[in-house]
């Protein structure tokens, strides 16, 4: 059975199959179907607080990993990724990376600041909250990039990856909220973003560290996406309210963000576009993080920085924004690449080829037109001579 190959085929394929995986369960176990609940009871399982038995309830390992490890995973998953967080950057692809992530992190706060002050920055316009915006339009998916750079663009557009790993994760969405009035207080950040600051120490410090840990960072992908789906139900994504946003929150990440990218590369005459596109995306990882920032609202409510029903409204709005952003993530990863083949297109008509650096296209131009200016000289006119 190709299992593996059939998920690699689907978009997202190693998140976004084992989080519906999950809520497919555990919809079932919301069902509470007599014929189940007497099979669970029959096997010794035992009842959960309000009477009823379901799968991802029977206690011990599987419990612990399957319905209550999502922090724990996310946690793991956060310092693998950290330790990838190569440091060691050359000039250019440092800068490209620079532009790309402040650029993307700028278009994702614009619209989540607006969207919230025109509608609601809990569940605005077509139950959009800030949160869910800002994490699907900062977070681009990184395998994608580099694939699509790696093919279309140039040496410096893949070395930017390095910079462009620095949004893996729920940092900037926690500053951004931060920055838009939420009281999260130092410990919040420290709490949830310590496994990366460990993880990029450790990286840096030794590589094979980080070669150690390089294949754990998509291993434990799988395993905290289904505990996350193992906490919702499939009505959340099956409602057409939840679709329709997903979609548009797609179409912000790709329009939005990209156009805040190019224009971004414009300003810093940067001539080819393509890592701009290429860029124009929603990462799987941005599932993630709204139950990472339901976790820090948790601490800033011990802290009394934040109030129990503050804390709870991110708690509230998880399983949503985790839907609309899963919705967004296969969306993005669908057209992008298409974004990315229209934009070589566009600029190969016009003499730009992506996979030079600004040095050799701007050698190849100045050729084009030493070319151009040489005076064609047809047959009539040496026969003329």
């Amino acid at each position: 059975m190709k299992i593996k190959d059939t998920i690699d085929r689907i978009p997202g394929g190693l998140m976004i199959v084992p989080l519906f995986l999950g809520a497919l369960i555990n919809t079932v176990d919301q069902l509470h179907l007599p014929f189940i609940m007497e099979f669970l009871k029959s096997l010794g399982v035992s009842p959960t607080a309000d009477g009823h038995y379901e799968f991802l309830r029977i206690g011990g390992f599987s419990e612990a990993l399957f319905k209550n490890g999502a922090n724990t995973l996310c946690a793991l998953f956060l310092f693998c990724a950290g330790s990838q967080m190569n440091l060691r950057v050359g000039g250019i692809a440092l800068k490209k990376g620079v532009i790309l992530t402040t650029s993307k992190y700028a278009a994702g706060i614009t619209i989540g600041f607006i969207w919230g002050i025109l509608s609601d920055p809990v569940s605005g316009f077509l139950g959009l909250s800030t949160m869910a915006i800002i994490a699907a339009m900062t977070n681009g998916n990184g395998g994608m990039y580099a694939a699509l750079t790696g093919q279309y663009g140039n040496r410096s557009d893949v070395g930017a990856t390095a910079v462009l790993s620095l949004n893996d994760g729920p940092f900037f969405t926690l500053m951004a909220l931060g920055m838009m009035g939420s009281q999260f207080p130092i410990i919040a950040f420290v709490a949830v973003l310590l496994p990366i600051a460990i993880g990029m120490l450790l990286g840096n410090l030794d590589p094979k560290v980080r070669d150690f840990l390089a294949p754990a960072e998509n291993i434990v992908i799988p395993f905290f996406a289904f505990a996350l789906g193992a906490n919702m139900n499939l009505k959340n994504f099956f409602n057409s309210e939840v679709v329709l946003a997903g979609l548009v929150l797609a179409l912000m990440t790709i329009i939005i963000s990209g156009g805040f990218m190019v224009i971004a590369f414009k300003i810093f005459k940067q001539k080819s576009y393509i890592a701009p596109w290429a860029e124009a995306s929603t990462a799987g990882n941005a599932v993630a993080t709204p139950a990472a920032i339901a976790a820090a609202a948790t601490v800033a409510s011990g802290t009394g920085l934040m109030t129990a029903a503050e804390a709870q409204v991110y708690q509230d709005i998880v399983a949503i924004a985790t839907a609309q952003i899963s919705v967004a993530t296969i969306t993005t990863a669908l057209l992008v690449p298409f974004a990315v083949i229209l934009a070589d297109k566009y600029q190969r008509k016009r003499g730009i080829i992506g996979t030079l650096e600004d040095d050799e296209l701007r050698k190849s131009l100045e050729r084009q037109n030493t070319v151009k200016s040489v005076p064609e000289r047809g047959l009539g006119g040496v026969q003329g001579e």
